[in-house]
């Protein structure tokens, strides 16, 4: 029961806390509950407190030293760049400077 009634919150908290698929799963893993999550919003005479997406992820490195990241499950592969040919102009060596 208390299952559902949690289920049906955490929407909100992922929207007013503007927190992404990674940052609810961290607050899971860390048994934090929604209300949880909305009850510690900083208002605008506490600017001392960090916003929640922060604190989920200190508390969350504090505990398990790492940090969760996004994946769309496929790795990520560096963009290959088109091989250049290299331009005549700029291919001098130094015995044929001027200086």
């Amino acid at each position: 029961m208390v299952k559902k009634k949690y289920d049906t919150l955490w929407p909100e908290a992922k929207k007013r806390c503007r927190l992404n698929e990674a940052d609810v799963k961290m607050a899971k893993e860390l048994g934090l509950t929604p209300k949880s999550l909305l009850k510690n919003i900083h208002g605008p005479n506490q600017k001392w407190k960090a916003p929640v997406k922060l604190w989920i992820r200190e508390m969350y490195e504090d505990k398990f030293g790492k940090v969760l990241s996004i994946h769309n499950g496929e790795p990520k592969q560096p963009k290959r760049q088109a091989e250049k040919q290299p331009d005549p102009f700029y291919d001098i060596d130094e015995e044929d400077l001027p200086f």
